[in-house]
């Protein structure tokens, strides 16, 4: 099945053809139409199968649906466990949507909150951030969320055991009620599925393959590494 076949926005597809990709992968043909239909979704499959943009299409060609004159602000909030994460969602937001005049931004610790801040009260419509530095500047009172649109929590499961939930579960207080909330994971423990009650909609559940080993795409590297040079 072509991408095409899917319902993207024309200018999504130039975006996704310029990146090199020509057909879908199998989370990103069973994702796309229900997100594109205005499901909330919870996604299970492996790392490096391509999560991101089966989610980030969609969006995307919602968001490109949508008048010139619509409602600023933060419209798409995407959580993410690790900065490494948060920047190559960030990258892969950037790219398929190069032809829509939408801003992104990424909020992590470790780097300076200042342009972060910034992002968060300019209204810049994708925030993609990890929850930690996240809920220390909200709380703060930046950022407004009032007319976001869609939520997701990418590595839920990566969240859960890195302990993040009660930060999350404030963000998720300061969102309106009435959003799409997509969720992605490689597993679909009892914990993810309760979270799936909290956060969520009558949510569709999809879900590829088995979580035994990363996908084929992945490559594993371990490196030896001198018991005098590891940190204690």
């Amino acid at each position: 099945m072509p991408f095409r076949a899917l319902g993207l926005e024309a200018k999504i597809l130039h975006a996704v053809q310029d990146a090199g990709y020509t057909e879908p992968t199998p989370i990103q043909t069973a994702a796309i139409p229900p997100i594109i239909a205005g499901h909330d979704l919870i996604g299970i499959a492996q790392t490096g199968t391509g999560k991101t943009a089966a989610f980030t299409l969609p969006i995307l060609t919602k968001l490109a649906a949508q008048p010139a004159g619509a409602r600023r602000g933060t419209k798409v909030l995407v959580i993410a466990p690790t900065r490494e994460l948060a920047v190559q969602i960030d990258e892969n937001i950037r790219a398929y949507a190069k032809y829509l005049p939408l801003t992104v931004a990424t909020v992590f610790g470790g780097v300076g909150e200042h342009p972060q801040i910034r992002a968060l009260n300019s209204g810049t419509d994708v925030i993609i951030a990890c929850p930690g530095r996240l809920l220390d500047l909200t709380q703060r009172r930046n950022g407004d969320f009032s007319n976001l649109q869609f939520l997701v929590l990418d590595e839920a499961d990566r969240m859960l055991d890195m302990g993040f939930l009660p930060s999350i579960r404030q963000i998720v207080r300061q969102l309106p009620k009435q959003r799409q909330t997509l969720m992605f994971s490689a597993t679909l423990s009892k914990e993810i599925e309760a979270l799936t009650h909290e956060f969520q909609r009558s949510p569709k559940t999809i879900q590829i393959g088995r979580r035994s080993n990363p996908a084929e795409t992945v490559t594993q590297l371990v490196y030896e590494v001198p018991k005098h040079l590891k940190p204690a």
